[in-house]
């Protein structure tokens, strides 16, 4: 009892490898994307957020768009943790964003193709994804209020909300974004080895650890 009462006081562990650091990003994608969904839509509905949560359209709404939402998450969270994993890069800038880009679709495909988008738009989101994390290399690491720029009006658009009702909130999703990288970018400076991981990214095959699976959970 007393040691689950001070486990709260405790710091989370660091992340020393590779298989940490696939979890964090897995986590911190599916949490980003997942809380705007389902916070924006209660706030949109009001008083009649608890019926609207229990009607099957709209449920089935939101799950069409967490889906569609988290490859945006992991190209934005994968775009943070590659800035702060840049500066320290052994085997050279290019072989330790390839080795990264491998890294972060592995999380991707922990998934199975999700049953409200079918296989061939999940597989038009993995390439899209792909060329995102590809691009990270063509410029410097941004800071992470200005990483969801890019990402924002594609976020929005994913709101399971109809579009006429969600004409003019834009810029209350690009802030919650923005706010919400900070906070994660706060959280992977304090937690991140990042020579360790840099190091173990290039490492021979087998070398490296493996990527625990983490499914994602609806953000209350």
């Amino acid at each position: 009892m007393f040691m689950g009462l001070f486990d709260i006081f405790r710091r989370p562990p660091a992340i020393r490898d590779t298989g940490a650091l696939a979890d964090f990003i897995d986590r911190n994608a599916a949490y980003v994307v997942q809380k705007g969904i389902y916070e924006y839509s209660r706030a949109r509905a009001g008083h009649y957020a608890k019926i609207l949560f229990r009607e099957p359209e709209f449920l089935a709404a939101v799950e069409q768009s967490r889906w569609r939402a988290y490859p945006l998450g992991l190209a934005m969270v994968g775009e943070l943790a590659e800035g702060q994993l840049r500066p320290v890069a052994e085997a050279g800038r290019q072989a330790q964003l390839d080795a990264f880009r491998v890294l972060v679709l592995s999380v991707f495909d922990r998934y199975p193709v999700p049953a409200a988008l079918g296989e061939t738009p999940w597989s038009d989101r993995r390439a899209e994804l792909a060329r995102r994390l590809q691009s990270i290399g063509l410029h410097q690491p941004k800071r992470a209020m200005d990483i969801p720029e890019q990402f924002a009006q594609s976020y929005f658009d994913t709101m399971p909300i109809h579009e006429k009702l969600r004409a003019m909130d834009f810029p209350a999703i690009r802030n919650y974004l923005r706010v919400t990288m900070c906070n994660i970018h706060e959280e992977l400076a304090k937690r991140l080895d990042a020579p360790a991981v840099a190091g173990m990214l290039t490492r021979p095959p087998g070398a490296g650890s493996t990527y625990r699976r983490v499914t994602p959970t609806a953000a209350n």
